[in-house]
């Protein structure tokens, strides 16, 4: 199954609220995601709530054309949950 992002909503700082397709849904914070050009210009928390879910590419999207892998944006929402450590190591986000 390939994941996708269903919905997305600004919540404070740099925390959104999301939903996956495969029926999880939980809060990610992207506040030391945020780097390189592309991703510099999101620390501007006016740029930054205006993120988008893009139906074309099933993920967040912001106006300067920045947007996360689903898989990790899920990895970064689900980190800490024990039963997904072999699916985030598959991916390699995790060793």
């Amino acid at each position: 199954m390939f994941l996708h992002i269903v919905k997305a909503r600004y919540l404070n700082d740099y925390k959104v609220e999301v939903a996956f397709n495969d029926g999880r849904s939980g809060i990610v914070d992207l506040a030391n995601a945020l780097k390189g050009p592309m991703f510099e210009p999101l620390k501007d928390l006016d740029l930054f709530s205006r993120l988008k879910v893009d139906e074309d590419l099933d993920t967040i999207v912001w106006p300067n054309g920045a947007d996360f892998a689903p898989e990790f944006i899920y990895f970064l929402t689900f980190k800490n949950d024990k039963s997904l450590k072999e699916q985030f190591t598959r991916w390699g986000y995790i060793s």
